[in-house]
């Protein structure tokens, strides 16, 4: 069966954004430099139309992770962020389930990327993701709020951190208000001077 899996960077006092983030301010104050490792990756810079890129073990993350999305959820907060700088076609190749409170016409863009966007809840969300990614894995893309309430519902199985070597001081934390029932179990480990990346299945209690 297809497997529900979160990838977040983060720094290292557990913050995944910085403070006042927005359309205008992408991650918020900061929040970019916890991702300045995967902007020279090949298969990050494929997804952004880019040529060139290296290719090493941080490359083979996010490649891995490409291959096997066969669809995405993400919140709206994330979606309004993204809006303005994503290129056309979007680096996600694949459907988008955005969370929202406000009904939306979907977006069609280039490369198969369709963003549709649910007003029903994250069970709506997932089962349409499902049944798109046609029995690839579905991403929980974020924001925090979003994998929040995935984790707390008991709906992924695996969570990725990508651990940059910064500090923010402050800003968005991931784990505020998640159950302390979660059950973490560390899955995979693998570095570069970059980054640290951290994967753990998340069992049922």
């Amino acid at each position: 069966m297809s497997k529900v899996f979160a990838s977040l960077g983060m720094s290292l006092d557990g913050f995944i954004a910085g403070p006042n983030a927005g359309p205008g301010n992408p991650l918020g104050d900061g929040g970019l430099r916890i991702h300045e490792w995967v902007e020279n990756v090949a298969s990050w810079r494929e997804r952004q139309s880019l040529a060139d890129g290296e290719s090493n073990a941080d490359d083979e993350i996010v490649r891995e992770n490409f291959d096997r999305a066969g669809a995405y959820i993400m919140g709206r907060r994330m979606f309004d962020e993204g809006e303005q700088g994503w290129p056309d076609p979007p680096p996600f190749r694949a459907p988008v389930f955005v969370l929202t409170h406000s009904a939306r016409d979907p977006w069609v863009r280039q490369g198969g990327t369709t963003f549709t966007f649910v007003t029903d809840g994250i069970d709506s969300a997932l089962a349409q993701a499902r049944e798109a990614a046609a029995g690839k894995d579905v991403q929980i893309s974020g924001g925090a709020h979003t994998v929040r309430q995935f984790l707390n519902a008991g709906l992924i199985d695996e969570l990725q951190i990508h651990l940059a070597p910064i500090v923010l001081g402050k800003g968005v934390r991931l784990f505020e208000d998640v159950s302390s029932a979660l059950i973490f179990e560390a899955a995979r480990v693998s570095h570069s001077p970059a980054v640290t990346h951290l994967t753990y299945r998340i069992l049922r209690g």
